[in-house]
């Protein structure tokens, strides 16, 4: 009877998977059910037929030298193959850095975790709501409630460039939930981290992250803004069903793949922190992080059990994030390729 029943959920979870895959792209699933291939530039070549139109790969496998790798275009138009160590929009990779430079801020009794916005930004009550009750430690571990400036209606479609303008969004609106009491991925709360940074320091906010976090590890390929770099070295970004190369948009951070590579190694084996500040990290945030913004899409993660740091970046984004799933599809075959060569 027992062995009956098996078969029986096992006919229906079968049926109800065929089911389900009415509702999944295709590509995606083609993606993950092909052959694995041999190599990692082999995976790369396939993320470009499946739509990419440029992917860059950065790993560094401890013992090995670090390997890079590049297929499609840099530039589309002017059919410029892919660079491995181009510049990229890297979009919430960032927040990791802003969390280290709180970290480190908080240890050197700069900032405090427990102080709240109002504290920081007196200017803001009444127009944050729970401004007195929302600390630091909360915006760093997105747990304010407030508003995402990034979710207001068709926001990408002419995103804004200044703090100033960003922060007018979700002025005076309610909170999404009281202080602490739930969790919601909010840029606000990064983009007010940052403006409480540069009152703190009384300059801007990426220029302790150079002095403390950049220049220590010898990072000379990460940027604070697109201002700061020849344009030709950024990698185009594209967004299906939108025409024009994304490149000239202004969206916060850059970095060559190595660089984001070492930053990344640096912060999981602790060579980052000084005494005191890795508890403080990890107290409040985490050690990988992903990244988007129109054109550009980023993955950061270190794999302990390879001891292996993979970066990858693609500049193909899409309305249904649909490329972004492909991403990840992407990503954990390439992982899978690393393991098997090992």
């Amino acid at each position: 009877m027992k062995i009956k029943i098996k078969k029986i959920l096992r006919i229906v979870f079968i049926m109800a998977s065929i089911g389900s895959l009415y509702f999944v792209p295709w590509i995606l699933v083609k993606a993950w059910i092909l052959p694995l291939p041999n190599t990692v530039q082999e995976q790369l070549n396939e993320a470009i037929d499946h739509g990419f139109d440029g992917i860059i790969v950065y790993v560094d496998q401890a013992g090995k030298p670090p390997e890079y790798y590049a297929a499609g275009w840099h530039d589309r138009e002017k059919k410029i193959p892919a660079n491995p160590h181009a510049l990229f929009k890297i979009g919430s990779i960032s927040k990791l850095y802003v969390a280290v430079a709180v970290a480190k801020l908080v240890n050197n009794k700069q900032l405090s975790l427990d102080k709240t916005l109002a504290d920081y930004m007196p200017e803001l009550v009444g127009r944050i709501e729970y401004a007195d009750k929302i600390t630091v430690k909360m915006m760093v571990e997105h747990r304010s409630g407030i508003p995402n400036f990034t979710d207001t209606p068709d926001y990408w479609a002419a995103p804004k460039e200044s703090n100033n303008e960003k922060l007018a969004l979700i002025l005076d609106k309610p909170a999404n939930f009281k202080p602490d009491k739930s969790y919601e991925y909010c840029n606000t709360n990064y983009l007010l981290l940052s403006e409480i940074m540069d009152k703190v320091l009384g300059y801007n906010h990426f220029q302790y992250i150079q002095e403390k976090i950049l220049n220590p590890l010898h990072l000379k390929h990460t940027f604070a803004s697109l201002s700061d770099v020849n344009i030709d070295d950024v990698m185009s970004g594209y967004h299906v069903g939108y025409p024009f190369d994304l490149k000239t948009d202004k969206q916060g951070m850059l970095a060559s793949a190595e660089d984001v590579g070492v930053f990344l190694r640096a912060l999981n084996d602790g060579s980052l922190f000084e005494d005191g500040e890795q508890e403080i990290y990890s107290s409040i945030y985490e050690y990988e992080h992903k990244g988007w913004v129109p054109g550009y899409q980023s993955i950061a993660k270190y794999h302990k059990k390879m001891d292996t740091v993979v970066i990858q970046f693609t500049n193909t984004t899409d309305p249904k994030l649909y490329n972004w799933n492909l991403a990840d599809i992407i990503y954990g075959r390439i992982l899978k390729i690393i393991r098997r060569r090992d």
